[in-house]
């Protein structure tokens, strides 16, 4: 009998202050994000973009004001793409709801949620700041666990800033 080898799924699987999160990687862009739980075996970055990613995060996890500046493969609906374009020039620190950004669009609160829940990369496209207007509202297509979990470390991770912190 042969054994297999599993090949991950994961260019770099990086710990974080809420978990892991496994970074995918091809073609020269970074295609995915995916939340990881904290007990997932890391993985080092295995290609320059890979370490320039995470790299990246780190920083993010040390200076919440930091930007992105990656090559990304944005893959989606036009109307995805237009709703993680208008993501990114949320600041950090601020929050919009998922009707205002609709209202900027012209599209629909609901469209516009599930179009946050299909983002592939969360943190570097933004969805933990858009909100309900009555809380938080979900996180990737959830609504209780982990991932509002992790919305919630990211939003208090960055609330110091519109606070002058």
């Amino acid at each position: 009998m042969k054994s297999r080898t599993i090949q991950s799924p994961y260019q770099a699987v990086l710990p974080t202050p809420f978990g892991c999160v496994g970074m995918s990687v091809a073609n020269e862009k970074l295609h995915g994000i995916d939340f990881l739980p904290a007990d997932y075996p890391l993985q080092a970055p295995d290609s320059p973009l890979s370490r320039r990613v995470a790299a990246a995060l780190n920083h993010y996890f040390d200076n919440p004001g930091s930007s992105f500046d990656l090559p990304l493969a944005i893959l989606g609906t036009a109307h995805q793409v237009r709703v993680w374009r208008a993501l990114t020039a949320i600041p950090p620190g601020h929050t919009t709801t998922y009707g205002q950004l609709a209202r900027w669009l012209d599209s629909s609160p609901r469209a516009v949620g599930q179009a946050c829940g299909a983002n592939p990369l969360p943190i570097i496209i933004p969805c933990h700041r858009v909100v309900a207007a009555n809380g938080r509202g979900g996180f990737m297509h959830a609504a209780s666990g982990a991932p509002l979990a992790y919305k919630d470390w990211l939003l208090n991770h960055e609330s110091g800033i519109a606070a002058g912190a």
